[in-house]
Parts: C-alpha cells; sequence; structure tokens
C-alpha cells in the first residue's frame, strides 16, 4: 500500500524540494494500491512543491479535434461534417482531458489551476509558474515554441515520470521541434470550435505531425548516460530528470537519426 508519505518521499528522493518546478507525467494504476488513489497522488506532488513550487500537467481533449484529423474510418463524410458541426466550445474549466489518466484529469480540477488556451494539446498548472506557463498557446505549435512546453524549457523544470516510460513524454516533443527547425515537414490541417464575439466559430490551422517512435531509445540513452533520478515508489518505477538536459539531449540525436 502506498501512502501519500510514501510518495513525498519518494519526491524528495527524485530531487523534488519546496520550490521546484515539475512537469508530471504519472499513471495510477503503475503505483499498485494507493490509499486515496488520484487524491493521494497529487496531494503528494503539492506537498513535495510547496507554495512557491509548480506543477504542470498534460490536459489534452482529442475528443474536439477536428474528425478528418482524427480520421475514423467508421465515420463517413456525411457523419464528420455532422460532428464537425455538433463539436463544442473548448473550455478551459469545463473540457475533460482524454487519454491522460485519472491523475492529471484531478489535477486540471483544482480550483487553483490555470489551464493553456490550445484546445486540444492543453497544459494544467497550478502554483507560482501557472499564469505565465499557460498564457500563451498557439494553435499551430502544440509543442514548439509557442507552447508551454517551451516556457517550461526558459524556466529550467524538472521532468517527472511516475510509472510512465519516454514513450509518454510530451518534452521529447519540443526536441523534435527544435531538430527540425528549418527542415521541410510533412503537416496536417486540423481545427476546433471556438468562441469569436459571443458566437461558436470554426477555426482551422495546420500542424506539424509528429513522431514519438524514438522516444523510449531516447530515453534510455539519456538514463544510460547518468542522468536520470530513479527510485521505486509502491509497484512504480519513477523517474526525475532536467527537461533542459533531456532536451538538449535529444536534439542532435533527432537531427543525425530521423528523415523529417
Amino acid at each position: 500500500m502506498v501512502s501519500e508519505r510514501d510518495l513525498v518521499e519518494g519526491l524528495a528522493d527524485l530531487a523534488i524540494d519546496p520550490g521546484s518546478l515539475v512537469l508530471v507525467h504519472a499513471s495510477l494504476s503503475a503505483f499498485g494500491l494507493v490509499a486515496g488513489a488520484e487524491q493521494t497522488v497529487v496531494q503528494a506532488l503539492r506537498a513535495a512543491v510547496g507554495s512557491f513550487g509548480t506543477i504542470v500537467m498534460p490536459a489534452q481533449s482529442w475528443q474536439l479535434c477536428d474528425p478528418d484529423y482524427l480520421d475514423d474510418p467508421a465515420l463517413g463524410a456525411c457523419e464528420r461534417a455532422r460532428v464537425r458541426n455538433a463539436l463544442p466550445v473548448y473550455d478551459e474549466r469545463l473540457t475533460p482531458t482524454r487519454s491522460m489518466g485519472r491523475i492529471a484529469e484531478l489535477f486540471r480540477l483544482q480550483p487553483d489551476s490555470r489551464r493553456s488556451p490550445h484546445p486540444h494539446r492543453s497544459f494544467a498548472a497550478a502554483g507560482l509558474e501557472a499564469a505565465e506557463i499557460t498564457r500563451v498557446h498557439e494553435p499551430e505549435s502544440p509543442f514548439g515554441e509557442s507552447s508551454p512546453l517551451a516556457r517550461l524549457y526558459d524556466l529550467d523544470a524538472r521532468l517527472l515520470l511516475l510509472g510512465v516510460g519516454f514513450d509518454k513524454c510530451t518534452a521529447l516533443h519540443l526536441a523534435e521541434e527544435r531538430a527540425a527547425a528549418g527542415r521541410v515537414r510533412a503537416v496536417v490541417r486540423n481545427g476546433a470550435a471556438i468562441e469569436v464575439e459571443g458566437e461558436r466559430a470554426w477555426q482551422t490551422w495546420e500542424e506539424a505531425v509528429v513522431d514519438d517512435g524514438d522516444f523510449e531509445g531516447i530515453g534510455d540513452a539519456f538514463e544510460a548516460a547518468g542522468r536520470v533520478r530513479c527510485v521505486t515508489i509502491g509497484n512504480a518505477r519513477c523517474r526525475s530528470m532536467s527537461l533542459v538536459e533531456l532536451v538538449d539531449f535529444a536534439v542532435p540525436m533527432m537531427k543525425s537519426e530521423r528523415h523529417f
């Protein structure tokens, strides 16, 4: 059984202390039995960083994507048009996350949490730097220089992988953006319902196609280089590292090994 105290002690071993700024990816089920479930994990994270720290988590909402982008073969052109016309406007408080897990969903519901304005790839944050991190998030830059990931890099955040692997590490998408700078990339059209002067409107944009196929290999190499702290909390293997160091490590690997 994992308690809040177990989690706080484990986070301290991962160099998370009062005042820390952390980007968190976490799986509740990976820990095994947690007394109090996701509430306990969120409380432990907040206790670990204290009142002057900041916690950030992905809060993506895939259900609001353009149905052509999702490309569900079960939906024909007419059905996709009907879905597109019926999708609700993204609401930073109301729109739920999808595939982010129970910890992230509870975290974005915290009374003091803020959420970035991207209708599909938002991040939630709470703490001292939350407003600055979530202030700007351009639709065509879900993981680039106009995203919360770039602000986290600028602020020298730590990255926590709690019971998940590097394949879930969104920070590596920032490395992907920087590795591809100046190169031709495949793009895809996407869209979302937005509010314009109190009315619903449909906005479209083009965004780069992302690829996480090499994330685990990059993470393994980074860990083998001795740049990652690891502890076990309950049944979960938990990792902590510098987000800046990981991104800087990944960029040259992607430049040399990928064909953008």
